[in-house]
């Protein structure tokens, strides 16, 4: 299959090739259908937001933005599906501080998933937290070149260009995800309260295997999705919709060490570059340069 060289997959929550009216309106008002916090797209800057929802990698959409995770709301029924059994009545609420003991924010959760009974006090809760994929390179940049065209360069080449973006996975992991479980998702175990990590299938085929544990005995949930085309009736543009692919149950504790432990590599490999270092230093010996008379 030919790469697709159009680095953006979703702007404002269509296809950069949707020209229906509905796109149209989406693009020129900067509107997010994905039940941001207010109507419009914030990602950014709330002035100029970067209104790409996910690019394309190996012509695979993948999801760049976390409110894109909340079309229709799927990732709370599935959380509460692993928080919650089904006769419970439960609401969510969004963008929820964490302190620690000392008082100090170790943060927002995403999404608070809250059981409570019928005069509305508070029997438990879960943290669902939505891990969505940085971007290495230059995204802003492909954005302000299609917006300023949307109809002819909708299947604009952009892959000659410099700083392609392209999803960095590693950095997903280790700046994002990793944090939020050591501080956050510490808290949340030691309160012996479950998690709900939502996140891109492409995402999560890069992290280390998980050692799975049965659902009644869980701490994670790992809910794995993807975006595939679909149209609601024949005569509307195909559009993505956030499916579920799968779900992994693990316990804190395995999965935390699992993650936050690097593959060695071989370490003839290492002292055959501290050997390569050395020679190099003993080659080139420093020069002593004398000053005369310096008194």
């Amino acid at each position: 299959m030919a790469q697709i060289g159009q680095p953006l997959a979703e702007i404002f929550g269509h296809l950069t090739t949707d020209q229906s009216d509905r796109a149209e309106r989406y693009r020129s008002h900067r509107l997010c259908p994905f039940n941001n916090k207010v109507p419009n797209c914030t990602k950014d800057k709330a002035k100029d937001p970067l209104g790409v929802c996910s690019i394309y990698h190996e012509n695979e959409p993948v999801i760049t933005c976390p409110i894109r995770f909340r079309q229709d709301w799927i990732i709370a029924d599935d959380a509460a599906s692993f928080f919650f059994n089904e006769t419970e009545t439960w609401s969510s609420l969004t963008e929820v501080r964490l302190n620690d003991s000392n008082g100090k924010s170790t943060g927002n959760i995403d999404v608070v998933l809250v059981a409570y009974d019928d005069r509305g006090k508070v029997l438990n809760f879960g943290a669902l937290e939505i891990q969505a994929v940085y971007i290495s390179g230059n995204v802003r940049e492909p954005f302000h070149y299609y917006m300023r065209d949307p109809r002819g360069r909708a299947s604009m080449d952009w892959s000659k260009e410099p700083n392609y973006p392209r999803p960095d996975y590693l950095s997903s992991s280790r700046k994002r995800l990793v944090p939020q479980l050591v501080y956050k998702g510490g808290i949340l175990n030691n309160w012996k309260k479950k998690v709900a990590v939502a996140l891109n299938k492409s995402f999560f085929d890069t992290l280390p295997s998980l050692k799975q544990a049965p659902k009644r005995d869980a701490d994670i949930a790992w809910l794995i999705y993807d975006l595939k085309l679909s149209r609601e009736k024949n005569q509307e543009p195909e559009r993505y919709y956030l499916t579920k692919i799968d779900e992994v149950f693990t316990e804190f504790e395995p999965a935390l060490l699992s993650i936050t432990t690097s593959s060695p590599g071989n370490v003839e490999d290492f002292i055959k570059l501290l050997q390569e270092k050395l020679d190099e230093q003993l080659e080139t010996p420093p020069k002593n340069q004398t000053i005369e008379g310096p008194f």
